[in-house]
């Protein structure tokens, strides 16, 4: 059998985790951007890989707990080929419960996850001992769940490009398609095909994050007062985010992103006198359907789409190259309604 060649245009984490599925699976790829891997919303410095609630079951949590749990396995492999290291643990995340109210939801998810998760993670609801690094909890209760993991963008970007330098596959700044191509470009991807489209098909929106000097590595992830708390391994923890439609600045940073940190540390003691060493805001490509964007592209023959990981792109990054490596190289089309190109345009 001949072997297949493809073109991926788009070197953030889903061009890169696709790319890596194909090289694994006999593929000879070719990756392309002008920018360099991870120079979008990929670049970024949070990294909570969490899932939805456990309730009103659909394709979305399913495969996006499908994704989380092949992670593991998924970036285990990416770190021995390439010899770096992407920052992935799963240790789980803590969230406190507000109220009787919220307590009482929390314990019914806890039933629903048992069967939902299929025993291969739970969500529990735990006493709150108190400790520096546990969230402040008003109802003296917190929410435990062990799917919720987290990785380091940047080091898991560069990670997949070492893996696949090591398979052969280099990212390159220009190159004319060869065999199929797959479009991976985020932001400035979904404008392109807004621009030729009657409606809206995705956008850019804004996020802003903070990363602070604390050592913290190999403690769960945190969520408290709508802010995402990830104790990164390398030393670092980064709070955030925010979620703005409406910006002067896509890159800058200001008041908003000081209120985010002020509540990460109103929220967890240890933080309290953790020096900021980074500020970072950047576009994440959103689709119209809010999920992902997977498939082929409609009347362009040899083109396809992998796009729209707003928010939650690292965490579905391995399902989803499993499901882009099996249409590109087999015909084989396992993408769930509600993901597919068709369903933004």
């Amino acid at each position: 059998m001949a072997m297949v060649e493809v073109t991926v245009r788009g070197a953030g984490i889903f061009g890169l985790s696709v790319a890596w599925a194909l090289v694994q699976r006999g593929a000879k790829v070719q990756l392309v951007d002008p920018a360099g891997p991870a120079a979008g919303a990929s670049g970024g410095i949070v990294g909570a890989l969490a899932p939805h609630v456990p309730e009103n079951w659909n394709p979305k949590k399913a495969f996006q707990r499908d994704s989380l749990l092949c992670a593991e396995d998924f970036w285990t492999e990416v770190a021995e080929t390439g010899g770096a290291a992407p920052g992935y643990i799963r240790s789980g995340r803590l969230q406190p419960v507000a109220d009787d109210a919220a307590l009482a939801l929390a314990r019914q998810r806890a039933q629903t996850a048992a069967e939902l998760w299929q025993g291969h993670a739970r969500w529990e609801v735990i006493r709150d001992e108190g400790g520096a690094w546990s969230p402040t909890s008003p109802s003296g209760w917190l929410i435990r769940d062990t799917l919720s993991a987290l990785i380091h963008p940047r080091q898991a970007c560069a990670a997949l490009v070492a893996a696949l330098a090591a398979k052969g596959a280099q990212v390159v700044a220009e190159a004319p398609d060869r065999g199929k191509t797959l479009w991976a470009t985020g932001v400035a991807g979904l404008e392109a095909m807004n621009a030729s489209h009657s409606r809206q098909v995705g956008a850019g929106i804004k996020g802003q994050a903070a990363l602070l000097r604390l050592d913290m590595g190999g403690a769960a992830q945190l969520f408290a007062g709508g802010v995402h708390v990830i104790p990164h391994l390398d030393g670092t923890v980064a709070v955030g985010g925010t979620t703005e439609r409406v910006f002067d600045s896509p890159e800058g940073t200001d008041e908003q992103l000081d209120a985010v940190i002020a509540k990460a540390r109103a929220a967890v003691p240890a933080l309290r006198d953790a020096p900021v060493i980074e500020r970072w805001a950047g576009l994440r490509p959103r689709s119209r359907s809010r999920a992902p964007m997977l498939g082929e592209w409609p009347r362009r023959p040899g083109h396809f789409i992998a796009n729209g990981g707003f928010k939650i792109g690292f965490g579905m990054a391995p399902k989803v190259a499993q499901v882009m490596a099996d249409l590109l190289l087999e015909g084989r089309d396992t993408i769930p309604q509600g993901f597919r190109v068709t369903d933004n345009l």
